[in-house]
């Protein structure tokens, strides 16, 4: 090697290799993530059973036969059809009036073998070869039940919503000998409410119907 020979450059020293930090590795992420999902790549198959494969069940059902306001009928139903439901959607029996919906009001009250039940919370399904009386079937032709007949005397209604509830529920007290006295009378009517505030009307046609007033 001659004097005047030049010497190679040393190569500068290398930096050892930094982690990235947590703001890019987040960031790396979320675009890797993104270019994943609008590529139409899924990361792991659907859960056992998630597929849709078009068929709907059916849910469960029952038949029932019932005889209502003294006419058999015989009705297919989703078990979880309301006596109330059947009622007003099934059979066009829509007196019997849908209120609260939750047994606190006595608007949808009919009569079950005799006993007073809030058909709203009745399902239909339990109550195969039932005997059931409506508002509609409480007169007798052109003849009004004497409840009804005292309704109209007493002038116990005033927008009607809760009136069938009242009078079929008052022919219910009036079969369990529940009329002794007007407190007896309120007592076990309470589940019937009336918006309009005719109670003192209502106990007195309950008290005419029953014939000691």
């Amino acid at each position: 090697m001659s004097v005047g020979a030049s010497q190679p450059a040393a190569s500068p020293p290398t930096e050892p290799a930094r982690a990235p930090s947590r703001r890019t590795f987040i960031a790396t992420g979320t675009a890797i993530s993104g270019v994943v999902v609008a590529g139409g790549l899924t990361g792991a198959p659907p859960a056992h059973g998630a597929e849709r494969t078009g068929d709907t069940e059916e849910p469960p059902g029952s038949t029932v036969s019932l005889t209502i306001n003294a006419v058999r009928h015989t009705v297919t139903i989703d078990n979880r059809t309301s006596l109330l439901d059947l009622l007003r959607e099934h059979l066009d029996l829509t007196g019997s009036k849908k209120g609260c919906n939750a047994g606190a009001c006595g608007a949808c009250t009919v009569l079950v073998d005799g006993h007073r039940v809030n058909s709203c919370l009745t399902l239909a399904a339990r109550l195969d070869g039932s005997e059931i009386t409506t508002i509609e079937g409480l007169a007798t032709g052109d003849r009004l039940h004497p409840l009804q007949q005292a309704f109209i005397d007493q002038d116990a209604y005033q927008c009607g919503f809760c009136t069938p509830g009242q009078i079929v529920s008052g022919v219910g007290c009036i079969q369990e000998g529940r009329t002794g006295s007007t407190d007896e009378i309120r007592e076990w009517m309470s589940g019937n409410l009336c918006r309009c505030g005719c109670y003192v009307k209502i106990v007195r046609a309950v008290e005419q119907a029953a014939g000691w007033k």
